[in-house]
Order: structure tokens, then sequence, then C-alpha cells
């Protein structure tokens, strides 16, 4: 008799156990406004992408002293509008410098990048960091280059 008990005890406790979804998981909750027309869509196939022409530049050589600029040029060519937060570079000999306004999907900008060869002389390798609303976060863009002494190239 105890385990008939226990049986039916088991069964009643396994057919009331609430099997369904959380509300979560059924869609009824949406935490990101990109998926909800479509709660099942992956938020990265909806976010902007920045599609670079380049993502690395070599200035080749330079000599000690001087100041050279070049433009990272970029499509968003995600479906969202594309938004820049931050562009940081490893050296303070590098400075970029970015667009602060939205980019529109289709739409070209550029991230422009200055490096002052003051005091740097030999081969060099810059890092610049730039954050946005991407997937990942984070672009990396890459310059080099030698600098050379001022009385090195005649």
């Amino acid at each position: 008799m105890k385990s008939i008990c226990i049986i039916l005890i088991s069964l009643l406790l396994i057919t009331s156990c609430d099997n369904s979804q959380p509300e979560k998981a059924k869609g009824n909750l949406v935490d990101n406004p990109l998926s909800a027309s479509n709660p099942d869509a992956d938020p990265a196939l909806e976010a902007p992408v920045m599609t670079f022409t380049e993502n690395i530049h070599n200035f080749g050589t330079l000599v000690d002293g001087e100041v050279v600029t070049h433009q990272f040029k970029f499509t968003n060519t995600g479906k969202t509008a594309l938004i820049i937060s931050s562009a940081s570079a490893s050296c303070g000999c590098t400075v970029p410098s970015y667009p602060k306004t939205p980019i529109q999907p289709g739409e070209e900008a550029a991230i422009d990048v200055e490096f002052n060869s003051s005091g740097k002389v030999g081969a060099f390798d810059k890092n610049i960091t730039i954050t946005a609303n991407t997937v990942p976060t984070q672009v990396y863009l890459v310059i080099r280059g030698e600098v050379k002494p001022n009385n090195a190239i005649k």
C-alpha cells in the first residue's frame, strides 16, 4: 500500500509541474528594441556594420618630427544607424577623430588619424580602437611605418 501511495504522489507531482517556457523565452518580454518585430531575430543581424576599405595603413618612411594624417574610410553596411562612442590610440602620438553623428545604413564616413613622429625614431605600429554599437563593439585599425632621424634622409 505504501508503494502505491508513493507512486500516486510521484505521478501527481510530475503532472502538476509547469513545464511551460518562462515568459521571456516565449518572446513576451523584449529586451532588445532591434528585435521587437521579431523576438527570435539575432540582434547581431540587425546591428550596424563598419565596412572599411582598409584596416591597416603604412605611412612608409617618415622624417623625425613629421606630422602625417590618414583617413580610414568606411560604409555602414548594416541595417541600423551606426553610432561611434569613442576612438582611442595606443600612444599619445596618435590622435584619432570620428563622426559624432549617427551614420545611417549605406552612408559613408571616415576615421581621421594623425600621427606625430617627433621623437619616435624607428619602426612603429600604432593601434586605434573604435568603439561603436556594432557586434562586436570594437573595431581595430593600424598605422605603421618607420621614422628616420632628420639627418638620415636627404
